[in-house]
């Protein structure tokens, strides 16, 4: 998948006004995963995606020093979506599940299931609901 197309895919289904909101929405959610995920996994995910796209799980802002595997909860990955995103946390939760299914549709193999069972039941919740969940 190209670059324009995933961002295309996020601002359609996430009814943004504009690829820009929609790149916003990318970097903050995948920002946020990258804390998230371990960093190998990371890598192995951002390696499947548009280059633009996938350095966002490499390019994480770091909250405490704690770097990539940072435990967190679902309350913190949303919070963490909304302040880079610019948005409530309503809408962060909403914009996180629309990029990772874009996510998941634009990468090969069984990469999403590891991602998911990194993450911690309620995180996993989240974002396995999808654009319409």
């Amino acid at each position: 998948m190209r670059h324009d197309e995933f961002l295309g895919l996020v601002q359609n289904r996430a009814r943004l006004p504009d690829l820009g909101h929609a790149e916003r929405a990318c970097r903050a959610t995948l920002e946020t995963l990258g804390e998230r995920v371990p960093e190998g996994l990371a890598d192995n995910l951002a390696a499947q995606l548009p280059h633009e796209i996938g350095e966002h799980l490499r390019r994480t802002e770091v909250y405490g020093g704690a770097g990539t595997g940072e435990r967190f909860d679902r309350h913190a990955f949303i919070r963490r979506v909304a302040e880079r995103g610019g948005v409530d946390e309503q809408k962060a939760a909403f914009l996180a599940r629309v990029v990772l299914e874009v996510v998941d549709e634009a990468t090969q193999g069984k990469i999403m299931n590891k991602v998911y069972e990194s993450l911690s039941p309620d995180i996993r919740r989240l974002v396995t609901a999808g654009s319409s969940g």
